[in-house]
């Protein structure tokens, strides 16, 4: 490695880092909030099979499942205003990744409320309790245990994919790589770099998952 390109990678660290601390995190952290809302709303009206409410959550999930992330970026940040509607790039990347990432995690969400045994629901109507009641204090904490660890996968899978919203103009890391190569062009060094960025981010989203899931199983584990 020659004294320039170290140089160069030295001086570009934080450069991309600071972006990634300061836009990728918070689109990630953001974003993933508003997913996990709307995929415990959608879970909840399937597993209560409300008619209408039921088909348009699977319309919803099928659509943004169906099409790829990019083009939905595209869509809305490209596309929107030319039916006069304009949004800034970090607003519409919110939107985005909150509204793909909300549809895969209904599914999962769904999945885990249907692992529920029916039991539980009418061990909680003995109780006197209504339907919400049951599905807030019985139903919801038992699926969200066992949602847990594939709801994790999805938090680490969205930090590497808001690389995307370097496409709608968004400074996020990968996009600071891109302007900085554009001045030095050293682009397997730096995409490298940049990699390895998110790999540490990744690592440490896995450990917090890691200590999620021994914290859920030794409460389990009291629970029995």
């Amino acid at each position: 490695m020659s004294e320039r390109l170290l140089q160069i990678l030295i001086d570009s660290f934080p450069k991309m880092l600071i972006p990634g601390l300061t836009m990728t995190i918070p689109l990630t952290a953001i974003a993933f909030t508003f997913a996990m809302i709307i995929a415990v709303a959608a879970a909840m009206v399937q597993y209560a099979k409300i008619p209408v409410l039921t088909q348009l959550c699977r319309f919803y999930i099928w659509i943004f499942r169906g099409t790829p992330l990019l083009v939905q970026l595209f869509v809305v940040f490209y596309g929107l205003p030319d039916l006069g509607i304009r949004m800034d790039p970090f607003p519409a990347a919110v939107l985005v990744f909150s509204l793909n990432e909300g549809a895969y995690c209904a599914e999962t969400v769904r999945a885990a409320l249907e692992a529920v045994p029916e039991g539980q629901m009418e061990a909680g109507y003995c109780a006197g309790m209504s339907y919400m009641q049951t599905m807030r204090r019985i139903i919801l904490p038992q699926a969200m245990r066992t949602a847990f660890p594939p709801l994790s996968n999805s938090l680490i899978a969205m930090v590497k994919d808001t690389s995307l919203a370097a496409n709608i103009t968004v400074v996020e890391m990968f996009r600071a790589s891109e302007q900085i190569n554009a001045r030095v062009y050293e682009p397997l060094a730096l995409y490298i770099e940049v990699g390895l960025i998110y790999l540490l981010f990744s690592t440490v989203l896995t450990w917090l998952q890691r200590a999620g899931e021994k914290k859920l199983g030794a409460y389990e584990k009291q629970e029995v």
